[in-house]
């Protein structure tokens, strides 16, 4: 038969329940797309005006996942920088593209900040995307300008040179300069004497 549990049992039972945290809301990029808006693959379909309702629902980006959701956006903001109609791999195309994706990466890292994987590929299309506006700037300033305004980046100069400085670079720096710093103790008596050489030659030639 069953052994019925004290209260103070059942009160230390329900204490060790794991506390859920609650989720905080994060704000989307993809937030502004209008739920009614179709999916790219249905938007110029003929016959969708004549469809039903519960199929256009359907067909809409209130069922769509974020991928057909990034689809769209994706396609916005190579709109607003694109060249012409069939322009599909200018730098400001391919801008566009890595903003896209670097602000969706940027939105799943607050929800997963453990996630290094895609850190790591969020890291590589930012640096794909400094070398391209680099290039733009240094050569089309105008285009470089439009694109960082129409895509809202906020672009920093480089420093002239950088380097991390780890403990590893700083003794080698230290050996390095000991090794130089020897090295210039036993040339010195040689260097010495070539002066002196030198010196006297110099004499003898003004006598």
């Amino acid at each position: 038969f069953h052994q019925a549990c004290s209260p103070f049992i059942q009160a230390a039972r329900c204490y060790a329940r794991p506390v859920r945290r609650k989720r905080k809301d994060i704000p989307s990029h993809l937030d502004d797309l209008p739920p009614t808006m179709l999916k790219k693959d249905y938007a110029n379909v003929p016959i969708i005006n004549s469809v039903d309702d519960v199929v256009k629902r359907l067909l809409s980006l209130e069922m769509a996942s974020q991928k057909e959701k990034m689809k769209i956006k994706t396609q916005q903001l190579v709109e607003k920088v694109r060249r012409s109609p069939n322009d599909n791999g200018s730098f400001e195309v391919q801008v566009a593209m890595l903003t896209a994706k670097i602000r969706t990466y940027e939105e799943h890292l607050q929800r997963h900040p453990k996630d290094k994987n895609n850190r790591r590929r969020m890291l590589m299309d930012i640096d794909r995307r400094k070398k391209l506006l680099a290039y733009l700037r240094r050569v089309r300033y105008d285009t470089f300008e439009n694109t960082c305004k129409q895509l809202n980046i906020q672009y920093t100069l480089p420093p002239p040179y950088s380097r991390r400085i780890t403990k590893r670079w700083v003794v080698k720096k230290a050996f390095c300069l000991k090794v130089f710093q020897e090295a210039r103790k036993l040339k010195a008596p040689e260097r010495l004497k070539r002066r002196r050489e030198w010196q006297a030659r110099a004499r003898a030639a003004k006598e």
